[in-house]
């Protein structure tokens, strides 16, 4: 190992690479040998999703080597899958080196002789995935490593429906990736033949708000309460101009910012970590709150696809919601206007993954719409709305991580659009004499009780490994009796695709009588195993904490 990795690093002295990368690697040579090792000991690995890792020098490292050698992969698989002018869109979010990746990403993509239509500033994932459908192009990429550490970036793939690949695509393009072996095999500079490079700017950002307005279903309600205070914070990240430009377009007066959380920068340093589903990422903008007596609070993370909200509860405190309460909000709302509306009909149908709260199949069964449980990931939401074009009409989805989606527009999580539905829900729930905070209690009223928790058992190295699976394997063997005192009823095995119909999975799944469900399964990014645990009733909260102590041993 040790004779492999020195031999790697040797290469990189003696290689074609930039003066400033052999010095960073003579640098760690001298005095960080430790993270030197850790730097190239193996390849970052181009999984089903992308890249996704450390910044720095080296084969484990996100840097515009592995970068350009991922997209020469990805190229590669273009020409070879795909017919006609091969066309990809790029867009990036707030990080460090995002905006050098990115164009990194278009110079290589143009060398192999692909049209680049590539963003001018930060963008959301939702504008991404939006120019890939408005363009007809056949991929689109995004420079992100989502609510990460400042110390990562990241690189998605989407195909072109506009979300990110699914089979065969995504195995595929691995495969093309782990064939680039060296940096010397990456057309990093545009020559003859080279595809043009387009800028996108405002143009498409007007598409993509027209197209959104259209989604809204309250305007007199919005116009009756354009007064409604609402703070919104960006994190730093890529909402920082199209939220509040969306929320202004619906009407709303008062929106409020958090002044040192719009600032565009990479390093994040009002906040531990950038990801609104942690309560201290919300804490400033809350404070804001306060002092202005603001109705609500939003935030998004730095690529713009999850929301985080706080609301006033009944004492005038501000509350944080989870993803499962603030999806089972936007549900109850979008599908009760559009029953008022009368456009519900049988053709209508909404998704949700099976990690996320049952609370949303009440919702539906009670408006008479299918919903669609799918594997963990909205690229599996946005395979749904893909095999139903043309057949059924995708309304609204989202799964408990924050991550929500409404019509079919934009093909993964989308926070701007979830903002502007969050906000105009707020306005609806206004003109009934509630706040948001109150209609979620008459939800609970109306369908009972949901609570969820998550706990996540980290078990890293080779060990780990292997206790992980143990675990899921001594699960099989063995499936419980009983959930928190109530018989198991049903039990799901999602390596079995045959019974469930969806692609196969390391992922069990339990439900009891009481209508409370467990699942289990590994990460697919991280070492470590998560138990899901979701409860029905009144006593929903105890119930969860004792799954937990069943489960967590």
């Amino acid at each position: 190992m040790e004779k492999d990795f020195r031999q790697v690093v040797q290469s990189w002295l003696d290689g074609n690479f930039d003066e400033e990368t052999k010095q960073q690697i003579r640098d760690l040579q001298a005095n960080d040998p430790v993270g030197l090792e850790d730097a190239f000991y193996r390849n970052l690995e181009f999984g089903t999703g992308g890249l996704r890792g450390i910044m720095g020098v080296g084969t484990n490292r996100m840097n515009k080597y592995t970068v350009g050698m991922a997209t020469q992969g990805l190229a590669n698989y273009l020409k070879k899958s795909c017919e006609g002018e091969l066309k990809v869109c790029i867009s990036f979010d707030s990080r460090n080196n995002s905006h050098e990746f990115a164009k990194i990403t278009a110079n290589v993509l143009s060398a192999n002789g692909i049209h680049v239509y590539i963003f001018d500033c930060l963008h959301p994932i939702a504008l991404m995935s939006y120019s890939v459908r408005d363009k007809k192009a056949n991929a689109g990429i995004m420079i992100t490593a989502s609510h990460n550490p400042k110390e990562y970036n990241g690189y998605k793939v989407f195909w072109n429906d506009g979300a990110q690949v699914i089979p065969p695509h995504d195995k595929n393009i691995v495969a093309e990736v782990a064939k680039i072996t060296d940096p010397s095999m990456v057309k990093f500079e545009p020559g003859e033949g080279a595809g043009k490079i387009e800028i996108m700017s405002h143009e498409m950002d007007e598409k993509y708000l027209d197209s959104m307005m259209t989604l809204t279903l309250s305007p007199e309600a919005r116009e009756r309460h354009s007064d409604l205070k609402i703070v919104y914070t960006p994190i730093h990240g890529s909402g920082v101009r199209i939220v509040p430009e969306i929320l202004g377009r619906l009407g709303f007066k008062n929106i409020y910012h958090v002044p040192e959380q719009d600032i565009v920068d990479g390093n994040f340093p009002t906040v531990m970590s950038p990801n609104p589903e942690e309560p201290s990422a919300l804490a400033m903008a809350i404070k804001v709150a306060d002092e202005k007596k603001a109705d609500l609070v939003m935030a998004t993370d730095p690529d713009a696809d999850r929301i985080g909200i706080a609301v006033r509860d009944n004492e005038g405190k501000m509350v944080l919601l989870n993803g499962n309460q603030t999806g089972s909000i936007l549900m109850y709302y979008i599908l009760t206007r559009w029953k008022e509306s009368g456009k519900l009909s049988d053709k209508n149908y909404c998704v949700k993954t099976i990690v996320t709260t049952e609370l949303m199949s009440a919702i539906c069964a009670k408006f008479g719409v299918k919903i669609y449980d799918v594997l963990t990931g909205f690229k599996y939401i946005a395979d749904i709305v893909r095999k139903n074009e043309g057949k059924g009409q995708f309304i609204c989805g989202g799964e408990e991580s924050y991550g929500f989606n409404v019509g079919e527009f934009v093909r993964d999580k989308d926070a701007p659009i979830s903002c502007a539905m969050v906000a105009e829900c707020a306005a609806w729930a206004a003109d009934h004499g509630k706040t948001l905070y109150q209609l979620l209690q008459d939800i609970y009223a109306e369908f009972g009780y949901y609570r969820e928790t998550l706990t996540s058992l980290v078990r890293k190295g080779k060990a780990g490994v292997e206790e992980i699976a143990k675990i899921m394997s001594d699960m099989r063997a063995n499936a419980p009796k009983e959930l928190a005192g109530s018989p198991v009823v049903k039990v799901i095995d999602y390596l079995k695709p045959e019974e469930t119909g969806l692609p196969s999975s390391n992922v069990l799944q339990y439900f009891n009588e009481a209508g409370d469900k467990v699942t289990v399964r590994p990460s697919g990014t991280e070492p470590k195993i998560k138990f899901y645990f979701g409860a029905h009733g009144a006593d929903a909260d105890a119930k969860c904490a004792a799954l937990k102590e069943q489960f967590i041993k």
